[in-house]
């Protein structure tokens, strides 16, 4: 028959319960924003002086989400790389925010190495800088110099491209050029009749000069 179970062999039966282990702190881009720093929309507020202490603790980056200091890192690292104040388009500020971008994404793939949809954005973002950096290399090397110094970037170059040579590939190159010969071995009439037409009209105009 059934027998009722007893509480004390119920909560007995918890001792067995494998130990969470807590997970690494992994340094963060955010770490040297200071607590008291106040939110990114409510910086430049004029009354923001007068309002209580409780007040001024709520509208800081004490109680902010991680969207809010974002928004703030975002916005220093403009401002080292902007070349005016109303700068807020150009290629180094796009390198800026993408920067800050990738940084956040590394450091939630080491917390969750398994998200592979965050891994596929960082990725994008990562190939997307190496472009707009590749441009300013190309254009501009003092300010690709610069940006790379301000926002802590090691860029590198790309590697040469290289091709494995295969049979099959070998064989077409051989059947590329043969085709290419025949081709100009049939337009080799042509092509001496035209030379011909050529000279013999410079002949008339330098006969006519």
């Amino acid at each position: 028959f059934h027998q009722a179970r007893s509480p004390f062999i119920q909560a007995a039966r918890c001792y067995a319960r494998p130990v969470r282990r807590r997970r690494k702190e992994f340094p963060s881009q955010l770490d040297d924003l200071p607590p008291t720093m106040l939110k990114k929309d409510y910086a430049n507020v004029s009354i923001i002086n007068s309002v209580d202490d409780v007040v001024k603790r709520l509208l800081s980056l004490e109680m902010a989400s991680q969207r809010e200091k974002m928004k703030i890192k975002t916005q220093q690292l403009v401002e080292k790389v902007r070349r005016s104040p109303n700068d807020n388009g150009s290629f180094e500020v796009q390198v800026a925010i993408l920067t800050a971008k990738i940084r956040s994404y590394e450091e939630h793939l080491q917390i969750h190495p398994k998200d592979k949809n965050n891994r596929r954005r960082m990725l994008m973002a990562v190939d997307h800088r190496r472009k707009l950096l590749a441009y300013l290399r190309r254009v501009r090397y003092d300010t690709f110099e610069n940006t790379c110094k301000q926002l802590n970037i090691q860029y590198a170059l790309p590697p040469p491209y290289s091709r494995r040579i295969t049979k099959r590939a070998m064989v077409k190159k051989a059947f590329c050029l043969k085709v290419f010969q025949e081709v100009r071995k049939l337009k080799a009439p042509e092509r001496i009749k035209q030379r011909k037409e050529w000279q013999a009209r410079a002949r008339a105009a330098r006969e006519a000069a």
